[in-house]
């Protein structure tokens, strides 16, 4: 085979890799995109059924509430009640993790005990017996509810945990996908430079009486009127500049992480959040602080919130059922995504030291910017530099300086 299809061929396969590699990339994140819509909705409507799960349980006390009556409220808990039963079964044929599947169907089961329990609690009303009615709802109808709220809540949990699951697996996939077409271009390289020329290809010789004669014709007039050669000058090899990688915003956290890294006090670090919530588009930043021995969240510094809003902020136990709170127990990043029609997300990353989670960054992300992986990565060296800051200062003078910003 001539070099050139050899050539030709080792040329292709780089771009053919390139091309399969970005089809690829193109399809997974066009899937990712559709899932994450689908998890925003799925999370909506089970948040709705909760919502309305609470509604049922406060509309059958009223049952028996002083001022009200059975005539409004009784229809209002049987249209409320087939409305998350409905809701209930979407979500159930909606749902992609088995763990989810599961749950819906142990809700579906406590919601149709519930409307057992509702069915009971009118029968002793129609009888004349409401002390029995008002047993029967708020042990056992209140219990139910509860427990279906809590079924749905465990549900949508579940997805939240499959989703982040299959995004890990298909990041995986992606990498694998461009080290392959890294690996090939590398091979194509190798192989360009141990094949020969097209230059070298063998040719079949002129004679050389008749290439002499038909040179010597062409070439001499002209060399006689041509002026003496003149050696050209061989230019110096360019000096390419070497390439950074880092972009501006890069460049950005690069300095701001030095200044933070350089900051002696809360008032310095109070300087900084407002370029720290800039860089990664952030509403609204709190630094919240705890302790290796497991004590509450306080909100230590914060910007873009009102000095009332920011007196007003409670403290979070560790066990909480929130970001910060999650964040704090597990020494991992945790994110909430915003909602469409809804609130922002946001983002919770741990300020970890050597021995443990002392505390946490909170970010509220404006446009769901939540789920770039660069904000992310920011908002985790933030918290790292936090950390050093933070740990560097004796704890009286970070609790001194707590209630001197407070105040």
């Amino acid at each position: 085979m001539r070099s050139r299809a050899i050539r030709s061929i080792i040329i292709a396969l780089p771009l053919v890799a390139i091309a399969a590699s970005a089809a690829f990339l193109f399809r997974t994140e066009k899937a990712t995109a559709s899932s994450i819509v689908a998890l925003r909705a799925f999370d909506l409507h089970a948040r709705e059924a909760v919502d309305a799960l609470a509604d049922l349980r406060a509309g059958q006390q009223a049952y028996v509430a002083a001022g009200q009556g059975v005539a409004f409220w009784m229809p209002k808990v049987a249209s409320t009640t087939d409305a998350v039963t409905t809701a209930v079964r979407a979500l159930r044929q909606a749902a992609t993790a088995a763990d989810a599947r599961i749950s819906l169907d142990q809700a579906a089961t406590t919601i149709d005990e519930f409307a057992d329990i509702d069915k009971r609690a009118r029968d002793y009303l129609k009888s004349g017996q409401p002390l029995m009615a008002g047993d029967v709802i708020f042990t056992e109808g209140a219990e139910a509810a509860a427990a279906a709220a809590r079924q749905v809540e465990t549900a949508r949990l579940a997805e939240d945990q499959a989703f982040d699951q299959a995004s890990s697996q298909l990041r995986k996939q992606e990498a694998m996908m461009l080290a392959a077409a890294a690996a090939i271009g590398a091979l194509a390289l190798l192989l360009l430079a141990s094949v020969p020329s097209a230059m070298h290809e063998d040719v079949t010789p002129m004679p050389v009486d008749g290439l002499a004669e038909e040179s010597t014709a062409r070439l001499l007039p002209n060399l006689a009127k041509a002026p003496p050669a003149k050696t050209p000058d061989v230019p110096k090899a360019l000096e390419t500049p070497a390439g950074s990688s880092a972009g501006p915003i890069l460049k950005s956290a690069a300095a701001l992480a030095t200044d933070v890294g350089r900051a002696r006090d809360l008032d310095d670090l109070a300087r900084l959040l407002e370029r720290m919530a800039e860089l990664i588009d952030a509403s609204g930043v709190v630094i919240w602080l705890g302790g290796l021995g497991g004590a509450d969240l306080r909100a230590v510094l914060a910007h873009g919130y009102t000095p009332d809003v920011v007196a007003r902020m409670p403290a979070v136990p560790r066990s909480a059922h929130n970001a910060a709170a999650s964040a704090y127990r597990t020494g991992e990043l945790q994110i909430v995504l915003s909602r469409p029609g809804g609130g922002s997300g946001a983002i919770v990353a741990p300020i970890l030291v050597a021995d443990g989670c002392i505390g946490a960054l909170s970010a509220e992300i404006r446009s769901g910017g939540e789920g770039s992986q660069t904000v992310q990565a920011l908002a985790t060296i933030f918290a790292a530099q936090l950390a050093n800051v933070i740990s560097a200062a004796p704890a009286d003078a970070v609790a001194a300086e707590t209630k001197s910003a407070s105040a």
